[in-house]
């Protein structure tokens, strides 16, 4: 299949997912990179079009084993018949559990190719100074192997006839996927007195869960724990409050403190 361009879609609060997906991107070497942004309320609008001349590249972090529902019904609407797709899983560290089976089930029920699948690794969303998980992650490492990828990718992708049938790539997890558990609010986050009330955190947060006239204050009845308005804060005025959130921290960074590395998955 000769591929015009493709199109980068991720879902990144705190941009591990970006990181990995623009370096698959510079990889696959096509001229014309498009970015899709989910991670902004006003793109999960609409559905995700793309004509079978693009390649997709998805990447989506792991949230408790699964892909974020959000993301899964954004891209149940996405009209990707016949298009060739890439989908990766950005995790903290510890497992990717079902989440790169459910990305790539959903993806082919939209009549989408699957080309590769990959699962890469992200500094977790909990990660912080005094708990770190993966820290820094992806690092330079990281996105040297996701380059790498997304040439053996292109290679895969011009080596596929025309008209190829959609194959499946075989991806650890199970069916049925593993249960997310329903959670209540949580209120976690502590915002100290450097708080300028910028609004820096109300922009970047993917759910409207922070007011941006009155920054101070979390809706947690929506907040999805992705920890973004604490990673962008110029000030650092946000932090993770002692708790069960908290708790979880200290609980991998105890755990899963070895480092793991990116793994690829192709057809055959």
């Amino acid at each position: 299949m000769k591929m015009q361009s493709a199109k980068l879609a991720f879902f990144s609060p705190t941009g591990t997912s970006r990181t990995i997906a623009k370096a698959i991107g510079a990889g696959l070497g096509l001229e014309i990179v498009e970015e899709v942004d989910a991670a902004r309320p006003v793109t999960r609008e609409q559905p995700l079009k793309l004509a079978e001349d693009q390649l997709l590249v998805v990447a989506v972090p792991v949230y408790r084993g699964r892909i974020p529902g959000l993301v899964r019904d954004w891209l149940k609407q996405a009209q990707l018949k016949r298009v060739p797709v890439i989908g990766v899983v950005v995790y903290g560290n510890r497992e990717f559990d079902d989440a790169l089976l459910e990305l790539q089930d959903v993806l082919r029920e939209r009549g989408a190719i699957p080309v590769a699948c990959a699962a890469f690794i992200g500094e977790h969303s909990f990660s912080c100074a005094d708990a770190p998980v993966a820290p820094g992650r992806p690092d330079a490492a990281d996105q040297h192997a996701a380059n790498q990828f997304g040439q053996t990718a292109r290679k895969v992708l011009d080596a596929l006839p025309e008209g190829a049938a959609a194959a499946v790539i075989s991806v650890p997890g199970n069916r049925p996927y593993m249960e997310m558990e329903p959670g209540g609010a949580v209120d976690f986050i502590a915002v100290g007195e450097e708080c300028t009330e910028c609004g820096v955190c109300a922009q970047s947060c993917p759910v409207g869960a922070i007011d941006e006239a009155n920054p101070a204050a979390t809706d947690f009845e929506q907040c999805i724990l992705c920890c973004a308005c604490i990673k962008v804060c110029p000030e650092g005025a946000r932090s993770v409050r002692e708790g069960p959130v908290k708790d979880i921290a200290r609980r991998l960074n105890t755990l899963c403190g070895e480092r793991k590395e990116p793994v690829f998955f192709f057809p055959g």
